[in-house]
């Protein structure tokens, strides 16, 4: 596949809490929006490039929406401790829920946190790397 774009969508019911936490607190711009498109509301947060982002969506009417699992999980690669340390206090600081990781690889190496909706992000101090 040459797809040189990929988006993230999810529904939510809150979509002014997930742009507060993913814009307010994380400081991840918002880089489009819509208001009552076909009776949906949308926000697109942007990623470090531009070749990839978030989609949050909020339906007019009350669709129901399925409850996250510990294992949805968002993480976030930081490749500097102080830029790491500096997100881990401002989540907390900001209130937010730090939670216990389910998969026991994420102990010791990276931080948890629920966003508005329940759904976990991890904070990983270091980058991926492929085997």
């Amino acid at each position: 596949m040459n797809a040189v774009q990929y988006r993230v969508a999810r529904p939510t019911h809150q979509l002014a809490a997930l742009v507060r936490f993913y814009n307010g607190i994380l400081g991840l711009p918002v880089i489009g929006k819509f208001v009552n498109h076909n009776g949906y509301d949308g926000v697109m947060i942007g990623l470090p490039g531009a070749t990839h982002h978030l989609e949050f969506t909020q339906h007019a009417g009350s669709s129901p929406i399925p409850a996250p699992t510990p294992e949805h999980l968002l993480v976030f690669y930081f490749d500097r401790k102080d830029e790491y340390d500096s997100i881990i206090e401002k989540l907390i600081t900001s209130g937010c829920r730090q939670v216990a990781p389910e998969n026991p690889y994420w102990e010791g190496k990276s931080r948890s946190f629920e966003d508005p909706d329940g759904w976990r992000i991890v904070i990983f101090d270091g980058l991926f790397q492929p085997d």
